[in-house]
């Protein structure tokens, strides 16, 4: 068995490429839900791969794994828009930024960028500050949605043959003849040929149960807001000039119409800290507003959110084999979504079958397309009618910020989602402007009776976060 130690978007991607060659890939998850942790609180966004330090890891792994995404999106049914990017220069200081980007994607291998003056800037991207001067623009930049990768990712793992394992949090590791032993807090155990630790923020924690050191991770939060459908902001991912620590913060439309304008980047001591804070919100708003003055952050913000970034001293990626049949993938901070799907052909092709001389061959019996639950506010209204027909269930809105039907959430339900998150992130219902004040109810409903759990049995996410604590009745 192979065991796969995390279900984030790089920890599910490389399990699903292992699978093509093996049946028994097991991932185990110490959250309850897919794709819930790192993968979750980011920015979505497909790098050029333009900016990374030439000659890292993460500048070999970025520019291939943008690539990949076009394969990814036709084989899981996953949303990739093109949409582009510009890095912004609004003064003569940050135009010594555009040359520097133009050397490092001459060095990277990048080809597809354009260095555009002011006149075609501002044609592309009316809304942007006036002061403008000149852009550092990439057409194959692109946005995504990271945990529908990752659940897509793992859905196809499951239909090929694997297991997926939520709520597994490994607390001990035994070698056992050239094989692990792994323990989970549950109480089970299983017994592992290779594994990989794919475990995100905790992967160094982790590394350490198989008597393995990696560069320590220390988290870094980026405090985000989401911006609502009404109004366009921007066309493309809209970047500052970066500094040494970040990219800085950006202008992204999301897949689904929507706009985040964030991330922050500041240590903080826990690796469970998601809290938004006055001061890093107000930083978001000054410096997204110098890049789209037109944000509106009085009337149409539907909410803000946090998310963590394992981060290293060495500022790259740690893929390497550990003691034994181990793999680390480690420290897969920015841009680990972009470099994922190739992170995965590397840990396979490079790692298992070059270092580690694990000779594999790939399965005929392999299923490489992956159908999604269909959004039927995207298709045709004839079609719609007749899904209608055939199931009056597509005809029944539970979610109207974002035209959910009852038949999208219980396919939600069928394919394995057992909160409300798994159903948002499965179907976008409870995503939409309300954040779910109209929806949540007869979200939570609809599971209960598809399912059997009681009412107060099903969750929002992790356990304890309950939304009914008893059941109510009249006196």
């Amino acid at each position: 068995m192979i065991a796969v130690i995390g279900s984030g978007i790089v920890g599910s991607l490389i399990a699903r490429e292992i699978n093509k060659y093996i049946e028994d890939v097991f991932i185990f998850e110490a959250r309850n839900g897919i794709g819930t942790g790192v993968t979750k609180g980011n920015s979505g966004i497909i790098h050029g791969g333009y900016d990374d330090t030439p000659g890292s890891l993460r500048s070999e792994l970025c520019y291939k794994g943008n690539k990949l995404y076009d394969e990814i999106s036709q084989e899981l049914s996953v949303e990739v828009k093109r949409v582009g990017s510009h890095v912004v220069a609004l003064n003569d200081e940050e135009l010594k930024a555009i040359d520097e980007l133009e050397e490092r994607a001459i060095q990277n291998g990048v080809k597809e960028y354009e260095i555009l003056d002011k006149a075609e800037l501002l044609e592309m991207e009316p809304n942007l500050n006036k002061s403008a001067l000149k852009s550092f623009y990439c057409p194959i930049a692109g946005v995504t949605e990271p945990w529908e990768v990752a659940m897509q990712a793992s859905k196809s793992v499951e239909i090929n043959g694997g297991k997926v394992l939520k709520n597994k949090k490994l607390v001990e590791v035994k070698k056992k003849d050239n094989k692990f032993e792994l323990f989970f807090e549950d109480g089970s155990s299983y017994i592992a040929d290779l594994v990989i630790n794919v475990a995100g923020l905790y992967a160094d924690e982790i590394a350490k149960l198989f008597g393995d050191e990696v560069p320590y991770i220390f988290p870094v939060k980026g405090e985000y807001y989401l911006l609502g459908k009404d109004v366009k902001y921007a066309n493309s991912v809209i970047f500052p000039t970066p500094s040494k620590l970040t990219k800085g913060c950006l202008v992204v439309p999301t897949v689904d119409g929507g706009y985040l304008a964030g991330p922050t980047a500041h240590g903080v001591k826990s690796k469970q800290d998601l809290s938004t804070t006055q001061e890093g919100l107000l930083e978001v708003k000054e410096k997204s507003l110098r890049l789209v003055p037109t944000l509106d952050f009085s009337r149409n913000v539907v909410k803000t959110f946090a998310g963590l970034r394992p981060e290293t001293k060495e500022k790259d990626f740690h893929i390497d084999v550990g003691g034994g049949n181990v793999i680390h993938v480690s420290g897969i901070r920015s841009p680990g979504l972009t470099a994922a799907p190739a992170i995965a052909k590397y840990v396979v092709e490079y790692l298992i079958q070059e270092k580690l001389h694990i000779n594999l061959e790939k399965r005929k019996n392999y299923i490489n397309h992956i159908e999604k639950v269909s959004h039927l506010v995207e298709e045709d209204y004839e079609h719609w009618k007749r899904v209608i027909q055939e199931d009056p269930d597509a005809g029944e809105m539970i979610c109207y910020c974002n035209k959910i039907t009852k038949k999208e959430i219980k396919e939600a339900i069928k394919n394995g989602a057992r909160t409300l998150d798994d159903v948002k992130f499965a179907t976008r219902a409870s995503f939409g402007e309300c954040q779910g004040s109209f929806c949540i109810p007869k979200i939570l409903k609809i599971i209960s009776e598809e399912t059997g759990l009681k009412p107060e049995e099903v969750l929002q996410n992790e356990k304890g976060s309950w939304i009914i604590n008893s059941e109510v009745r009249a006196i």
